[in-house]
């Protein structure tokens, strides 16, 4: 009133006070009825809500336990009707505690009785690789879907996702093999219609021909059977400058090359339109070869207090 009373705009007003039109017009309006009296507040309102340390314990260990009503997690709204609170202290103590009633995080334990020692012998070529040698972290991605959509896709606009047709023609599939250098962060990729062990060996000879002949390699992968046949144990027996390394059961997570997979996953396969096979080969080589101007090496770390391995630690690095 003392703004509007210097001769001051609606417009100068809601810019001094962060105020709409609309606020500063009703205030005036109240004012001009009932003058200075109706500037005091209507509603008297309720005291501030101060959640206590017994609320919040209550609430905690409520949500621990699963509802009665066959449900498998709480709301916030149902809890709080549970408890006879708002809704809003739920969500705000659930906050401060980090929990979210509603998600999920799967895990697989490994059943590998030489977990420890495979773990500390991959971990040790992250931390402390051999002087003058080579590792790579191997795996294929297999069974790819060249998809092509039925319908245009429609793009983003300002309030309004990208859209893709829900119907889809499946022009075949192919598996992408790729080895990740982990001094580097660049990715040796190739695209094969199967994966087999004569492809893998294949692949392998090609990983070798991009290295000096007399540098040690070092190659991380998984227990899949084709990685362990007898024409990939030939192979080995004839290339003793080769060494592979396998990663514990249900550990893929100690494969380094799982997570470039999830970045091309996310950055070309997942929302890619592919009119062929050969369509889905070129734009993926396309992006390896982009990536691989900028690569970056991953920045492996090792957090379980209980079994710590730095690289000062003596991690020996022998195959399996």
């Amino acid at each position: 009133m003392l703004l509007l009373a210097s001769g001051l705009s609606y417009r100068d007003i809601c810019s001094e006070l962060g105020c709409s039109p609309t606020y500063v017009a009703r205030w005036k309006a109240r004012f001009q009825k009932h003058r200075v009296a109706g500037l005091d507040s209507r509603y008297a309102g309720r005291k501030a809500w101060v959640i206590t340390a017994a609320m919040e314990a209550r609430v905690l260990a409520l949500t621990k336990k699963p509802p009665s009503d066959g449900s498998t997690h709480w709301s916030s709204r149902k809890l709080a009707r549970k408890l006879g609170i708002s809704h809003v202290t739920v969500a705000k103590i659930w906050a401060r505690a980090g929990i979210k009633p509603h998600r999920i995080m799967r895990y697989m334990a490994s059943d590998d009785p030489d977990f420890e020692t495979k773990a500390a012998d991959i971990i040790g070529l992250y931390l402390n690789p051999p002087k003058h040698a080579a590792v790579f972290c191997l795996d294929e991605k297999s069974h790819i879907q060249a998809l092509d959509r039925l319908d245009p896709v429609l793009p983003l606009s300002p309030g309004r996702l990208e859209r893709h047709g829900f119907e889809y023609f499946r022009h075949g599939t192919l598996s992408l093999y790729a080895a990740l250098d982990t001094l580097s962060g660049e990715v040796y990729g190739k695209t094969v219609s199967r994966h087999t062990s004569d492809e893998l060996v294949g692949f392998l000879k090609e990983l070798l021909a991009t290295q000096p002949r007399n540098r040690e390699i070092h190659v991380v992968l998984d227990n899949l059977s084709a990685h362990k046949s007898a024409k990939v144990q030939r192979f080995l027996e004839t290339t003793p400058r080769l060494t592979l390394h396998f990663t514990p059961t249900y550990s893929s997570w100690l494969n380094q090359v799982e997570i470039w997979f999830a970045k091309i996953e996310r950055d070309v396969i997942a929302r890619g339109v592919f009119t062929s096979t050969a369509d889905l080969a070129q734009k993926l080589m396309r992006y390896i070869r982009r990536y691989n101007r900028n690569a970056r090496p991953i920045r492996w770390s090792y957090s379980d207090p209980t079994k710590r391995i730095t690289p000062a630690s003596d991690s020996s690095v022998t195959s399996h």
